[in-house]
């Protein structure tokens, strides 16, 4: 009986009609590659801290989240980008110790005449309807108003006669991204303050903090501490010499008590101590500190495939986590062991030189950091939720098309006169920096999805890995056909090649297995995703293992399609071609003119 049954037994006697089904010839693929946004959740967020769950509407996630956290902030921008794909949400704690971001907002001066304030707090829109007989202070109350009317800002607000103080809704580091603005589009958008009103935005003081500390050399223990302890603050007290600053923290409560490491050694023994930090950027919140922890959020995933994760954090301890968890080692998802595969988008903040800086420390072929400058109104959460939305429809529907042109709705763009030029994207991209830019829709835009990957394990330039859509195409050929060896190949015996054996019988060989391969990647090339299949067939290899015969190994070589990202031309113009010849007498071209565009003389031979 050469045909090979799965369930029905070659012993079987009783009569008479009997069939299993087999479906391994029938099926294809298919696509499930969901993505997944991460972030601190609040206390009033219902969902389970680090454990991920899918989220189909803007109420879920505020539910699970908490309204006007980090998570429903990505989810909202999301949804705006990208409402047909699936998504998950992963929010974790607060870091334990952790400070919210504050700010003001001062009235300084009583407008003259009636109008409207249009202020805009993490690129949201808040209009402030006021009167020309109003006092500072009733501005004051009317701007906290509509901003307690606007529950899903990234802050809260209260004032004090004519102050606004902001708060960060949620604690952390990021809360010093959320940036205040007034008229972005300025008076040809119909934007412009009341006549006579003055208002004063976070000015970006210095933060300091006190505490009382004891030194040992270069390690200073900290207690008691009023407010955040920035790294690069610098230290004035009893037994400290000048300008020492504080160089990192090496445990305890981040910004707060612990020990610190200083840039010179100090001999206070419990003195009161002042720590000074450099004044943040003007407009934006300032004084967040603390970054999540991740281990048990990451360990939480289990095989879950997440192929398109938002992170919004870029310190190095939060992405060399996540690259971990997403890299090709073998605890990695990119792995032999695991085959999950996936990409990181995140995005980061910062001067054209830091962000050059940033590109040079960092070296992955599954992170993709897009660039932002320092005035674009958005948050970072905005810019990352948009990336990682606008690709994971992009790369599902064809991994191996360019990202350029996908545009950011609801993201706002740096001022003109701020934004990125083509130097700056061209360097950028060389150093390990997603780019955007401004489309015709005056939305931001994918330039070039870069990542972070430039080096070889020998730390020379390499672009293996510099795109986006090169392990995007990788992973869908793998998935490809790991689904056809295993669907047509689950229960078969193996061979050698010139083996003879009866048909139906569940044998392979390795001619079969190259055939296989082959024709998946005819079709793959058909679907675009490959080319060049005589080269592909040449060198690809299908052999028994000379150790264990019942091992196949296969050196699979696809040479991946390119991307037209470069139509680069020549114009060398001419003012008339054939200039100052009379084609009359000599007749059109014949096809065979020389450099010179001079014909021979009649009935001489060239």
């Amino acid at each position: 009986m050469p045909i090979s049954f799965n369930n029905i037994p070659a012993d079987l006697k009783i009569p008479l009609y009997w069939v299993e089904v087999d479906p391994s010839q029938a099926g294809i693929p298919m696509i499930h590659q969901p993505s997944l946004l991460v972030g601190t959740m609040l206390a009033s967020g219902n969902a389970i801290p680090n454990v991920a769950i899918a989220i189909g509407t803007q109420s879920q996630a505020d539910a699970h989240f908490g309204i006007g956290s980090e998570v429903s902030r990505l989810f909202k921008t999301f949804f705006a980008n990208n409402f047909a794909n699936e998504v998950w949400g992963l929010g974790v704690p607060e870091p334990v110790g952790a400070i919210a971001a504050t700010g003001t907002i001062t009235v300084t001066q009583s407008p003259t005449e009636a109008g409207t304030i249009h202020l805009y707090i993490a690129g949201q829109h808040i209009p402030v309807n006021i009167a020309a007989s109003d006092t500072t202070a009733n501005i004051a109350l009317a701007i906290v108003d509509e901003i307690t009317a606007t529950p899903d800002l990234p802050v809260t607000a209260t004032a004090a006669t004519n102050i606004v103080t902001l708060h960060a809704v949620w604690k952390g580091v990021t809360g010093n991204d959320i940036r205040v603005d007034l008229n972005y589009y300025g008076t040809i958008g119909g934007e412009s303050l009341p006549v006579g009103l003055g208002i004063q935005l976070p000015a970006g003081a210095a933060q300091t903090a006190t505490g009382t500390g004891t030194g040992a050399g270069t390690n200073l223990t900290v207690a008691t501490v009023s407010g955040a302890i920035q790294l690069g603050s610098t230290v004035t007290g009893t037994g400290v010499p000048a300008s020492t600053t504080i160089v990192s923290q090496t445990s305890g409560t981040p910004g707060g008590a612990g020990v610190y490491v200083t840039s010179q050694a100090t001999t206070a023994s419990s003195a009161t101590l002042t720590f000074t930090g450099a004044p943040g950027p003007a407009n934006f919140l300032t004084g967040g500190v603390g970054v999540p922890i991740w281990t048990t959020a990451i360990s939480n995933l289990g095989e879950k495939n997440f192929e398109y994760v938002a992170l919004p954090y870029t310190d190095s301890t939060t992405l060399n986590a996540w690259e971990m968890e997403y890299g090709f080692e073998d605890v990695g998802r990119w792995g032999w062991r695991r085959q999950l595969y996936g990409h990181i988008f995140s995005a980061r903040r910062d001067t054209y030189s830091n962000l050059i800086t940033f590109g040079n420390t960092r070296n992955s072929g599954i992170t993709s950091v897009m660039g932002v400058e320092m005035t674009s109104p958005s948050m970072i959460l905005d810019w990352v939720a948009a990336y990682t939305a606008k690709a994971q429809r992009a790369l599902i529907n064809d991994p191996a098309r360019p990202l350029q042109t996908l545009s950011f709705n609801t993201v706002k763009l740096a001022p003109l006169q701020d934004r990125f030029d083509t130097i700056e994207l061209n360097s950028l991209a060389e150093n390990g920096i997603a780019t955007q830019k401004a489309g015709s829709d005056h939305q931001p835009m994918v330039s070039r999805e870069t990542t972070t990957y430039q080096l070889n394990l020998y730390g020379y330039q390499d672009d293996a890995y510099e795109l986006v859509t090169t392990l995007a195409t990788l992973a869908r050929l793998i998935r490809n056909q790991r689904y056809v060896i295993t669907s047509k190949y689950p229960r078969t015996k193996l061979s050698d090649d010139g083996t003879r054996f009866g048909p139906g019988q569940a044998i392979v060989t390795p001619g079969i297995i190259k055939g296989e391969l082959i024709a998946e990647y005819m079709q793959d090339m058909w679907d675009g995703l490959v080319e060049n299949i005589q080269a592909f067939k040449a060198n690809l290899i299908v052999e028994r293992d000379p150790n264990d015969p019942n091992r196949v190994n296969v050196l699979y070589g696809p040479d991946l399609i390119n991307q037209l990202r470069i139509f680069a031309v020549l114009a060398q113009f001419r003012l008339q071609y054939d200039r100052g010849l009379d084609t009359q007498i000599i007749g059109p071209n014949p096809g065979n003119i020389g450099m010179t565009g001079i014909l021979p003389p009649l009935g001489v031979s060239g």
